[in-house]
C-alpha cells in the first residue's frame, strides 16, 4: 500500500475537500432518508444548501488543480471523483423539488426500503474516500465496491417490482405519473453512488 505521505505529500488538501464532499453529499442522503420515511417535512433550502456547499468544495477543488503542477494523483481522477462527490447532492435537490410539488399526493406511498438502501450506499460513498486516504488497499477497494454494486443492482430491482405494482391499474393515472418520475430520480441517486464507487476503485487500481 501507498501511505498518504507517499501519494500526496503536501497536497494533503485534495483528501481533506474530498472527505468534505462525501460527507456532504451523506448529510443530503441523511435529510432525504427521513423525507422517505415521512419522518418530517421537506424544506428546500436545507438541500439547496447542502448543494451549494458542496458546489464550493468542487469548485475549492478545481482551483487548487489549477495551483498545483505537480500531483501524485492523476488530475483527471480528481475531478472526476470530486464530480462524481457533486452530482449526488444535486440529484437529492432535483427529487426534493419535485417532491415538494406532490407532497400530499405521495404521502402514502412507502419509500422506507429505498430510504434503508440509500442510507447504506451513501455510507459506502464516505468510506471509500476515507480508504483511499488510508493508502490504495485494492482488496479493501474492491469489497467495498462490490457492495456498492450490490446495492445499485438490488436497487434496480426494487424499481421494478415498484413499478410492476404502480402500473397493475389499482392508482389514479396522476399519481402513476408522480410516484413512477419520483423513483426515477431515486434510482439516479443509487447510480451517482455507484458512479463515486467506480471512481474510488478505478483510482485505487491505478495508484496501487
Amino acid at each position: 500500500m501507498i501511505s498518504i505521505q507517499r501519494l500526496f505529500g503536501k497536497e494533503d488538501r485534495f483528501f481533506d475537500l474530498l472527505i468534505a464532499s462525501a460527507e456532504e453529499a451523506r448529510q443530503s442522503i441523511i435529510g432525504l432518508t427521513h423525507i422517505l420515511r415521512h419522518e418530517k417535512a421537506p424544506s428546500l433550502g436545507e438541500f439547496a444548501e447542502v448543494r451549494k456547499k458542496d458546489k464550493a468544495i468542487t469548485q475549492e477543488i478545481s482551483d487548487l488543480l489549477v495551483k498545483s503542477f505537480v500531483t501524485a494523483l492523476e488530475r483527471e481522477d480528481i475531478e472526476a471523483l470530486s464530480t462524481a462527490l457533486y452530482k449526488i447532492p444535486k440529484t437529492v435537490e432535483k427529487f426534493v423539488e419535485r417532491y415538494l410539488i406532490s407532497q400530499e399526493k405521495v404521502a402514502s406511498t412507502d419509500f422506507n426500503t429505498h430510504a434503508k438502501m440509500l442510507d447504506e450506499a451513501t455510507g459506502l460513498v464516505v468510506e471509500m474516500i476515507h480508504a483511499l486516504r488510508k493508502g490504495m488497499d485494492i482488496v479493501k477497494m474492491k469489497e467495498l465496491n462490490d457492495r456498492m454494486q450490490q446495492i445499485e443492482g438490488d436497487a434496480d430491482k426494487l424499481m421494478v417490482d415498484c413499478l410492476k405494482d404502480l402500473y397493475s391499474g389499482k392508482y389514479d393515472t396522476l399519481l402513476v405519473v408522480i410516484v413512477s418520475n419520483l423513483y426515477d430520480l431515486l434510482e439516479k441517486v443509487f447510480d451517482r453512488c455507484r458512479d463515486v464507487g467506480n471512481v474510488a476503485k478505478q483510482i485505487a487500481y491505478k495508484n496501487s
